[in-house]
């Protein structure tokens, strides 16, 4: 039935094409370029612009500049303050250049103009005295030698976090809360008496969070298909091969994590007598989710590296920090094994729960009453 709900399949086309536009935009923003006209008067200055055009163009800057000659400094300056110029340069003797702007300053400009100076200038340098620029250069080369294994682009492996941790409280929300609404409607209406006749309650908590676990597995493989196919599309092919192996473990992290919540949300439904009374039993599993969100989100250093080992908390935060490139190739292993003998234990635990407190329809009961209750 859910596989065939509309809103289920429209929110699901929705989230992949929010997936594409947002990737989209990104692209389009990332490599959007400025082209600023400068003004200027005096020798060699085209020819730094230029040269300062190409080092700002190495730099990947998005800003890039063309020279347009003016007759002397009063018109350069006019010609910036008329707005039909972006920026000025001028020559400053003896110290070297101006730059001028009308009310604010470009970095970008301020930084390719200002090497592209300095590199003019220590040609001339070394041409009137008689040497060359390898020569005034020799002993100024740093080497940068790291102590613990290279990491990875740390903007990148934040937004790795982010959208794990989005996509594992989503998933996990909208999930949960169908079991537990489908139980707690169940028990409202009476209906359960029936199945349980029927069936065992055991094998009745096996549908649903099986069932869930499916549904919820499937569109989380599209959410993340969908995220590497676009961002390869908008030419970050190479991000791919640094965030897939994080996105795969996540998809595994997942599968396991979501298996023990499946089945405290069934509890929460099984917990409560009526709708309303799910607000108070399923409190405990969003305050989880949200706890898990922003710590993956947020946690750094050794906080960071215990989160992912402990459970449910590791569903985010270990593929966050393999993404990061700080997790050794066993880290990821032992915090599974972890993650996976807890969610045994916890689905062991919520199906006795479930089972003792499904059939009491008197009223909303507490989990120590559905564990003193008997079979």
């Amino acid at each position: 039935m859910k596989v065939r709900d509309r809103n289920f399949i429209m929110s699901t086309v929705f989230t992949i094409a929010a997936i594409a536009l947002s990737l989209a935009v990104s692209t389009i923003v990332g490599s959007h370029t400025d082209t600023m006209k400068i003004a200027v008067t005096g020798q060699d200055a085209q020819q730094l612009v230029a040269a300062a055009d190409h080092i700002a163009a190495a730099k990947d800057a998005k800003t890039r500049m063309t020279a347009h000659p003016a007759t002397d400094i009063a018109a350069v300056e006019q010609a910036v303050r008329s707005g039909s110029a972006d920026a000025g340069l001028v020559p400053d003797p003896p110290t070297g250049w101006r730059l001028i702007g009308k009310s604010s300053r470009n970095n970008d400009l301020d930084t390719a103009v200002g090497t592209a100076a300095a590199q003019l200038a220590m040609q001339r340098n070394a041409a009137a005295a008689g040497t060359t620029i390898e020569q005034l250069r020799s002993g100024g080369a740093v080497t940068y030698d790291l102590l613990g294994p290279a990491t990875k682009d740390s903007g990148l492996a934040k937004v790795v976090a982010y959208v794990f941790g989005l996509l594992f409280y989503m998933s996990s929300l909208l999930f949960g809360m169908s079991i537990a609404q489908s139980v707690v409607a169940e028990k409202q209406n009476r209906i359960v008496e029936i199945l349980a006749s029927a069936i065992p309650v055991r094998q009745l908590l096996i549908g649903k969070v099986a069932g869930n676990t499916a549904l919820a597995l499937a569109q989380l493989v599209l959410f993340v298909a969908a995220g590497l196919i676009g961002l390869n599309v908008s030419g970050h092919g190479g991000d791919i091969t640094r965030i897939v192996g994080a996105a795969g473990w996540f998809i595994v992290f997942f599968l396991v994590g979501f298996l023990a919540l499946a089945s405290l949300w069934a509890v929460a439904g099984a917990l409560a007598s009526r709708t309303e009374d799910l607000q108070s039993t399923s409190m405990p599993l969003t305050t989880i989710l949200v706890i898990v969100l922003f710590g993956g989100m947020f946690l750094s250093g050794v906080a960071r590296t215990v989160a992912s080992y402990v459970p449910i908390a590791s569903v985010v935060v270990m593929p966050a920090r393999m993404a990061a490139g700080s997790a050794a190739w066993w880290e990821p292993m032992l915090s599974l094994l972890i993650t996976f003998v807890t969610a045994c234990a916890i689905v062991v635990t919520a199906e006795i729960v479930y089972r003792r407190s499904l059939m009491q329809t008197h009223g909303r009961i507490t989990l120590r009453q559905a564990l003193a209750s008997e079979d």
